[in-house]
């Protein structure tokens, strides 16, 4: 089965509740500091090393794509796609579905498709979690359209209501592809958002993670020409060779990355740096910025 959806797919609501809003820090004085000047003055301790356990690695004849997996928010999507790949469901797959400003969606590519032996096709959604949820939660002050609160947990975009919180449907967050039926996805097919990000679509489809490097492969990929951007053949697919998990590979094999801390005193200076921006081009600053236009800088482990 390919997995089609769209905002005119599902019901597409904004919150309605309005956003909560604490006091934003002042404008820092003069010009501000750029992304990698921030880097360059953070501390070794303001970096967390990527889990293998929770990192997926797909390898295109252009290069590897890194995505960081989210078991706290979708434990049971992410335990399947883990399962899905150690029975080597994802061999030989590809990316079947490129729609231009919304996403790149990828597959088992087999002809004819293969059933999975371990893994499942389908699972209950996985679209929130209780607000009670024991899930780190850094508040972002800025006023948001879709949600009450939006911030930062454990370096994946967030966002949370009265009642729930869950992650956020931002550039390069990873979600699983379903049909009308919110129980009929579990992994087998994933997506990434490759344009402006559909916040709509937060709560409407489980997110299972979020690309941490490869963006730049992703989001090249020619568009699709068959509706909502499949391709129409099989040819047209681009090939990875399998989907796997760092940890299962020898330590050679892997790409060893650390990301800054949301909860850092630096990742605060980046945010208030690009809320208040100021350079010899940005001349006048906005006071305020978007969840979904924070960078969380990724480098190599030191």
């Amino acid at each position: 089965m390919r997995f089609v959806f769209g905002l005119a797919a599902v019901a597409l609501a904004a919150c309605q509740s309005p956003a909560v809003v604490s006091a934003i820090p002042a404008a820092p004085p003069g010009n501000t500091p750029s992304i990698p000047e921030v880097v360059a003055a953070s501390k070794p301790e303001e970096w967390r090393k990527l889990d293998p356990a929770n990192t997926l690695y797909m390898d295109f004849p252009n290069g590897r794509v890194i995505i960081e997996l989210a078991p706290q928010f979708a434990p049971n999507h992410v335990a399947n796609i883990k399962a899905l790949s150690r029975e080597g469901f994802f061999v030989n797959g590809g990316v079947t579905r490129v729609q231009d400003n919304f996403v790149t969606q990828w597959a088992q590519a087999a002809e004819p498709l293969r059933a999975p032996k371990v893994g499942v096709e389908k699972l209950n959604a996985e679209f929130t979690l209780p607000r009670s949820a024991p899930v780190p939660f850094e508040i972002l002050p800025d006023p948001d359209t879709f949600a009450d609160e939006v911030g930062f947990s454990d370096g994946f975009y967030a966002a949370r209501d009265k009642d729930r919180v869950w992650l956020a449907h931002c550039y390069g967050m990873v979600g699983a592809g379903r049909d009308s039926d919110e129980n009929s996805g579990g992994g087998t097919e994933l997506y990434t958002i490759i344009g402006q990000s559909p916040r709509a679509l937060d709560r409407q489809l489980t997110v299972v993670g979020k690309v941490v490097q490869g963006m730049e492969i992703l989001a090249a990929f020619p568009r699709g020409t068959g509706d909502a951007g499949f391709y129409k053949t099989p040819a047209e697919y681009h090939r990875y060779a399998d989907m796997k998990i760092a940890a299962d590979l020898p330590e050679s094999q892997r790409t060893n990355l650390e990301e800054m801390r949301t909860d850092s005193a630096s990742f605060q200076t980046l945010v208030n740096a690009r809320r208040w921006r100021k350079d010899g081009f940005y001349t006048k600053p906005v006071g305020r910025i978007g969840l979904c236009n924070i960078t969380v800088p990724v480098r190599a482990a030191k």
